[in-house]
Parts: C-alpha cells; sequence; structure tokens
C-alpha cells in the first residue's frame, strides 16, 4: 500500500502534534511517562508514513539499518548505566550531526548526476553540512569528556579565540562559494573544516560546564535535523528540527540562567580547572581545617530531626546510592521527620540528570524540589545531608568574588542548623573549584562511598539509633 501525498501530509500533522504533546508532557515528572508514550507513538506514525511513501523505491537496504539499528539500540538501552547516560546523550548528538552531513552529500551526489543542482538546494546543503559536522566533533568531544576519555579540564592556548573566528569565517565563506558554483572542492574544504571547528569549539569547555553544553549540542542536533529536512523537501523533519533545536536553545538559557552566565562565556571562556588565588576565601578556609564525622554522628542529628534536606549530586550517580536514598526517607519519615530533596538545575552532567535518578528509585515528586524551591527552608531545617553534590552547594559562589562561579546561583545549603557532607576525599568538584562549605563550623564531611555510607545510616536506624 501507497500513501497518497495528502495522507502522507496528514500523518505528518499528526505526528507534529504528538511531537509536540511529548515536549509539554516532558516538562514535569508526573506527566513524562504520557510525553515518552505521545512522542514515540508520533515518532511510529512519522516512519510508517514515510516508508509507504512513493519516494521510497526500494526497502532492502531500509530494513537492514532498521534492523540493525534497533538491536544495537536494545542492547545499549538494557546496558547502559543511568550514570552513563549524559555521554550516551552525548553520543546520540553526535549521530544525528553525522547523519546531517551524510543525507546532504548523498544529496548533492545525487542530484549533480541527475543535473537538477541549483542554488537554494546548495545553500541548503550547505547549512546541514557546516551544522552537522560541528554537531558531530562536538558531541565526540563531550562524550570524551564525560567518558573520562579526555580530561574535563579546559584545553585552552593563545589565540584560541581567534582561530576559532578564522575556522567560522573560512567555513562561511566556502560554504556561500559552494552555494555559488556547486564545487565539490569547496564542498570538502567546508566539511573538513566544519569538522575542525567542532572540536576547537568544545575543548576549551570545562566539566562544570557539561550540562550546558550537552544542552546547546541538542539544539545544534535539531538545526542540523531541520537543515536536512530543507535537503529532503520533508516538511515534518523540518518541524522536529525546530522543535529540538528552539527546545535545547531555550533550556541551555535557562541553565546559564541558573549558572549567572552567559551563553557567550559558556561557550569563550569554559573553566574546570584549579583556580584559587593565594588570597582566595578558599585559601583562607583550608587553614582551619575541616571536621570529618562518622555515620553514627549523622544518624544521631537526622533521626532527633524536625526536617531533613538531601541534596543529590554526580557523586550520588556514580555510587548509584539513590535506592538507598529512598530507604533513608522512609526510615526517617517514619520517625516523624520531614525528609525534601533540592536539585540544582545543573547538578549532575546533564539537565534533570538528579531527577531521573530520584524518580527511578521510585522517590514521589512532591519531595523533589527545584532550587527555587527549596532554599527558603534551609534556615528551618535541622541537618542537611550533601550526597556527591560540590560545586551547586559552593559558598564561593556568594562569598568569594575571586572565584570562577562568583555569581552562580546555589542549593543554600550552608544555612541550615548541621550539614553533613558525602565525600570519597577532600577533592573539589567538577570545576576544580575549592568548596567553602566544608570549612564551615556547622558542616561536618562523612568521608567513604555514598552508598556504602547511606547504607550504614539505614543500618544503625534500623537497630535503633542512639
Amino acid at each position: 500500500m501507497t500513501l497518497s501525498v495528502n495522507l502522507q501530509a496528514v500523518a505528518y500533522l499528526v505526528s507534529a502534534v504528538l511531537f509536540i504533546l511529548a515536549l509539554k508532557g516532558l516538562t514535569h515528572p508526573a506527566s513524562a511517562r504520557r510525553g515518552n508514550l505521545y512522542g514515540m507513538l508520533g515518532m511510529l506514525i512519522a516512519v510508517g508514513a514515510t516508508l509507504m511513501g512513493d519516494q521510497v523505491q526500494s526497502y532492502g537496504f531500509i530494513i537492514v539499518g532498521m534492523t540493525l539499528g534497533a538491536i544495537i539500540g536494545v542492547i545499549v538501552a538494557l546496558r547502559i548505566q543511568m550514570t552513563a547516560m549524559p555521554q550516551l546523550v552525548a553520543a546520540l548528538h553526535s549521530f544525528v550531526g553525522m547523519a546531517a552531513v551524510m543525507v546532504a552529500i548523498g544529496t548533492f551526489l545525487t542530484k549533480r548526476g541527475a543535473g537538477e543542482l541549483n542554488a537554494l538546494l546548495m545553500g541548503e546543503i550547505s547549512a546541514g553540512v557546516v551544522i552537522g559536522a560541528i554537531t558531530f566533533t562536538g558531541s565526540v568531544i563531550a562524550f570524551g569528556k564525560l567518558q573520562g576519555l579526555l580530561s574535563g579540564s579546559p584545553v585552552k592556548f593563545k589565540g584560541q579565540h581567534l582561530l576559532n573566528a578564522l575556522l567560522g569565517i573560512a567555513t562561511l565563506a566556502l560554504a556561500v562559494h559552494f552555494a555559488m558554483t556547486g564545487s565539490l572542492i569547496s564542498l570538502t574544504l567546508m566539511t573538513l573544516l566544519a569538522f575542525t571547528l567542532g572540536v576547537t569549539l568544545i575543548i576549551p569547555i570545562g566539566g562544570a560546564d557539561m550540562p550546558v553544553i550537552i544542552s546547546m549540542l541538542n539544539s545544534y542536533s535539531g538545526w542540523a535535523a531541520a537543515a536536512t529536512g530543507f535537503t529532503l523537501h520533508n516538511n515534518l523533519l523540518i518541524i522536529v528540527g525546530a522543535l529540538v533545536g528552539c527546545s535545547g536553545a531555550i533550556l541551555s538559557f535557562i541553565m546559564c540562567k541558573a549558572m549567572n552566565r552567559s551563553i557567550l562565556n559558556v561557550v569563550f571562556g569554559g573553566f574546570g580547572s584549579d583556580s584559587s588565588g593565594e588570597d582566595s576565601a578558599g585559601a583562607v578556609a583550608a587553614g582551619k581545617g575541616v571536621k570529618s564525622a562518622a555515620v553514627e554522628d549523622a544518624v544521631y542529628w537526622m533521626e532527633d530531626a524536625n526536617r531533613v534536606i538531601i541534596i543529590p549530586g554526580y557523586g550520588m550517580a556514580v555510587a548509584q546510592a539513590q535506592h538507598a536514598l529512598k530507604e533513608l526517607m522512609e526510615l526517617l519519615e517514619a520517625r516523624g521527620v520531614e525528609v525534601k530533596f533540592g536539585i540544582h538545575p545543573v547538578a549532575g552532567r546533564m539537565p534533570g540528570h538528579m531527577n531521573v535518578l530520584l524518580a527511578e528509585a521510585d522517590i514521589p515528586y512532591d519531595r523533589v524540589l527545584e532550587m527555587d524551591e527549596i532554599n527558603p527552608d534551609f534556615p528551618s531545617t535541622d541537618v542537611v545531608l550533601v550526597v556527591g553534590a560540590n560545586d551547586v552547594v559552593n559558598p564561593a559562589a556568594k562569598e568569594d568574588k575571586t572565584s570562577p562561579i562568583y555569581g552562580m546561583p546555589i542549593l543554600e545549603a550552608g544555612r541550615a542548623r548541621q550539614v553533613y557532607f558525602l565525600k570519597r576525599s577532600m577533592r573539589p568538584g567538577y570545576s576544580g573549584v575549592d568548596n567553602l562549605l566544608f570549612y564551615q563550623e556547622n558542616t561536618s564531611l562523612v568521608f567513604g562511598d555514598a552508598k556504602d555510607t547511606i547504607e550504614g545510616m539505614n543500618s544503625a536506624l534500623k537497630g535503633g539509633g542512639h
């Protein structure tokens, strides 16, 4: 059965509406499952309508590609750990970028052989190649940083911004020349320079900015898809690409606002290495030492508390401690303690990372509050338990004008009566900035693996505590 052009257009319209509903559903944890279902249904209709269109002449390679892709996708989905989700997202973005490049080049070669090239089409091909190539190599670098294959610290060198500017200008000049002449040499050079630009744009980005970069690359992948839609004259691909591109850009803006930084500052001024000066507040506080505490000390405080706030971070993800935290919450609530979770917009390595992990442990949505909602509660909180977070609770953002994170809104954990900080070591967070919270009078550090420590707390609570 072959769909007529009109029926295919209707199917694409239905798919587009479902994709919009999917994005709407993903704005809140309670409706996220429904949003995912809308998205999957929309994609099923879109793929089905495309395969049934008269543009498809043969199904052989399509079936092979879809089968291999489905097998790989299922295996990855079953084996992937939640801690590795950020790098998986980066890897998927790279696939979209490379697909855009390959479709654009393939379209050029096909149309050139048929003598159907024109300036508009070659302009669309240029956009697909440039955006796709930057997305591909940029996402590969982000994957390497998140996976630990590359250093999370920014890679900087003299003349870096000038190099990026020259690469950008040369790439655009070649794109214009290609659109006007259809030169294969211009296409080749343009593609190579765009691949290079993707690398040079992302290597100076420090680990602390990775959540924003993941969101930004998501936006790039959307624009690459939209450019491909123009090349293939596929309206649905244009719509979906625009949705992804715009939503990724908006999310990047929101996250930059949460870090008190501009998107240009993130792209051109990444940080992630040690940066405290001799007279900084961090250096002064370090001379005061820190207080360490045992599991029993934290239990003593928490079981007699009226309110406990738990702040999860990437360390919780690495230790896979979310399920142990769910049990700790239940044990404390059984004793009449109010327990809440505070989430910073850039906690973890990608947007919503902590929310996903807590949802995986079936922690009720109403216990999980965002930064602006939870901050007023800290002064009336008896105990704050920080589990693997670091930069997002660092008072240096408010107190140390020499700090690279100065001005970034934080979870104001230090305003509580007592803070227990679960840490493996005294190493700073991913930004490389010393945490002043370690040295406050009301802060004690509990050293060890977060999951083991929390399970120790649970055992102590089950045993009756003190």
